[in-house]
């Protein structure tokens, strides 16, 4: 069984107050594949590298990590970048320079996730292909989405949110911030949104509130809400792609994973939400303890060395 993620690779120029920028491999969907290969899953990242330093830089760092990048996706004129301003709390902003396509693909046969996220999913020429691979992955896989929006390279908010919303509608899982639905639906309340969600398609919709931790929403009407780990922030980068990571291994350990899923998915009960945002919150709260999107590995979680 393997999974296949779509979406950006990049390199992250991490900018701290009074410290020289350091250049880290990023990209939302990448640091989601690279948590589930560091979790001992098998993992094909379909995206868009150039051969260039950057592209180097980011390869190397997926190899490294055993994440399998797709044919074809290294075929860009360059390699993407994010400027992420780290603030005295450790929170990031962004600003990019990017650009996302995808090669030809067919989703292997023994996919049993599909992931799709952030800037990937709904910028062109790259939004389309995303579409058209969901579709043709649906009846023998879980997919799985996370907006993860960045309104300075997405749009304007009436322009992206139909394209989120249709992603959302064709989704088994969703994990959104509370951030992304604070610019997504002003004036409504996340709760609100997650269950609004919930009843327009996906088995499943995650909500996470930074150091609050998160709450759940399934389509058969359970809620859950979770507290966050204790941490000492280092930084916030990747930690939303950790919990993503996360939520994904934990619903492949308990065999919510494949073909015909999404009503076994809306099914869970109280005891077993729980149980997965609680898992995929630890992976976070390591994740935002050191510096960059640096996702922990199997050992690291099971409290090995």
């Amino acid at each position: 069984m393997q999974a296949l993620v779509i979406g950006e690779a990049l390199v992250d120029v991490v900018a701290r107050p009074g410290v020289e920028p350091v250049a880290y491999p990023g990209g939302s969907p990448a640091n989601v594949a690279i948590g589930l290969a560091r979790l001992g899953r098998d993992v094909q990242l379909l995206t868009w590298l150039g051969e260039d330093a950057e592209g180097d830089l980011v390869r190397d760092h997926l190899e490294a990590s055993r994440v399998r990048i797709a044919s074809g996706s290294q075929r860009a004129a360059r390699t993407s970048t994010a400027k992420a301003h780290i603030d005295s709390a450790g929170s990031a902003t962004y600003d990019f320079d990017l650009e996302i396509d995808y090669p030809e693909h067919q989703v292997a046969e023994d996919a049993v996730v599909v992931h799709v996220g952030s800037i990937g999913a709904v910028i062109e020429p790259g939004a389309t292909k995303v579409t058209s691979l969901l579709g043709s992955a649906r009846r023998r896989a879980v997919l799985t989405y996370d907006p993860n929006l960045r309104p300075t390279i997405m749009g304007e908010r009436d322009a992206v949110r139909p394209r989120v919303l249709a992603l959302v509608g064709v989704s088994d899982v969703v994990k959104v911030s509370d951030e992304d639905l604070a610019w997504l639906e002003p004036g409504s309340t996340p709760q609100d949104v997650a269950r609004a969600w919930a009843a327009a398609g996906p088995a499943l919709v995650v909500v996470t509130l930074g150091a609050e931790g998160s709450f759940a929403v399934t389509a058969s009407g359970v809620e859950v809400a979770v507290t966050a780990p204790a941490v000492d922030v280092a930084d916030t980068v990747g930690a939303g792609d950790s919990f993503m990571g996360g939520l994904i291994d934990g619903l492949w350990s308990t065999g919510l994973l494949g073909a015909a899923r999404h009503d076994a998915i809306a099914a869970l009960d109280a005891t077993g939400l729980t149980s997965l945002l609680e898992q995929a919150a630890r992976i976070a709260a390591i994740t935002v303890s050191r510096p960059g999107a640096n996702p922990p590995t199997r050992q690291e979680l099971d409290g090995g060395a």
